[in-house]
């Protein structure tokens, strides 16, 4: 049975909340799961993503393949870098307190990221315009000008 990482819609019409759920690839994207890991709320500003790492990372070990959303919910969330840490224990690259200390260093840097983010302002929200408002005029250079300019030298 081929298991896949994938949002599973939920809300109203026009109101999308997600929950993640790992399922069986060929059931329906709203039927049938084998276990809940989180949600994903696209609305709020920012969106809102919880999720229960331990059993994503369990999941991702035992094979399930996420989704392409999916995928860039994981690797926000660090997910696959600490599955990329512990392959790399299992392999005899790297040791457990080196993977360990890597992650802690990732986790501090990502947060700090996210704090610095917020502080600055959302700048990825776009505001609507209303119906009266237009677009201000863009300043034109003058075209005689740069002819005279070039004259002169």
């Amino acid at each position: 049975m081929a298991v896949k990482l994938r949002l599973q819609r939920m809300g109203r019409k026009k109101r999308p909340f997600y929950h993640i759920v790992a399922a069986d690839s060929r059931s329906p994207r709203d039927g049938k799961f084998i276990e809940k890991i989180g949600t994903y709320d696209p609305t709020s500003i920012p969106a809102t993503i919880e999720i229960n790492k331990d059993r994503a990372l369990d999941w991702l070990q035992k094979g399930a393949q996420p989704t392409p959303t999916m995928h860039k919910i994981l690797s926000f969330k660090g997910v696959l870098y600490h599955k990329h840490l512990l392959r790399g224990v299992k392999k005899g690259v790297l040791t457990q307190e080196m993977a360990d200390t890597k992650w802690q260093q990732w986790e501090e840097k990502h947060h700090n990221d996210i704090m610095d983010a917020q502080k600055k302002g959302l700048k990825g929200v776009k505001k609507k315009k209303k119906k009266g408002e237009e677009k201000a005029p863009a300043v034109e250079t003058p075209a005689a000008e740069a002819p005279a300019a070039e004259a002169a030298s």
